[in-house]
């Protein structure tokens, strides 16, 4: 990712001298909260956090597929609590995200859910169960499909991205 000079320079300073988020190995927003990073496991040209407000809890796990990208004030929540005692953390399946995903600003995914390739999550949207279908536009709270995408484009898509990856 070509990041600029402030950027870097915020990064550098909030990451490194500050230790905010220190263990993401790549830079991100000095805004971001990365929670448990050594359970986020990202694909190829992917930097959850790099947009400004992101909140990323991994605790559970958190899967993110090649060429995701992350808006700003997404909020990734793989790990819950006790209704009764919010002391007591609950376990869940990790959240997975597929490969040339869009999560659009403000968007919320919560534990366990799985979005296939090709899923753009609308602006706002609260995504609380899967859509492992892939090739689709989902939004609203809580989430639902808006619209199915050509699978045929996507494809070709990722063959040119992957390409361009490569050169």
């Amino acid at each position: 990712m070509n990041y600029g000079k402030s950027f870097r320079l915020l990064d550098l300073i909030f990451r490194k001298l500050l230790r905010q988020n220190a263990g993401v190995p790549y830079p991100v927003h000095h805004t971001a909260t990365i929670h448990n990073p050594s359970k986020l496991r990202c694909g190829i040209g992917t930097f959850p956090g790099d947009s400004p407000g992101v909140y990323i809890n991994a605790d559970n796990g958190i899967e993110v597929g090649d060429f995701t990208n992350i808006g700003p004030n997404v909020g990734l929540i793989s790990a819950n609590h006790d209704f009764l005692d919010n002391d007591r953390r609950i376990a869940a399946p990790p959240i997975i995200l597929g490969k040339f995903c869009w999560i659009g600003m403000g968007a919320v995914i919560l534990p366990g859910v799985q979005l296939g390739d090709f899923t753009v999550v609308g602006a706002g949207a609260v995504v609380t169960k899967s859509f492992p279908e892939g090739c689709q536009v989902l939004g609203g709270n809580p989430a639902r499909i808006l619209k199915h995408l050509d699978p045929a484009a996507c494809h070709a898509a990722a063959q040119r991205k992957y390409q361009q990856a490569v050169r």
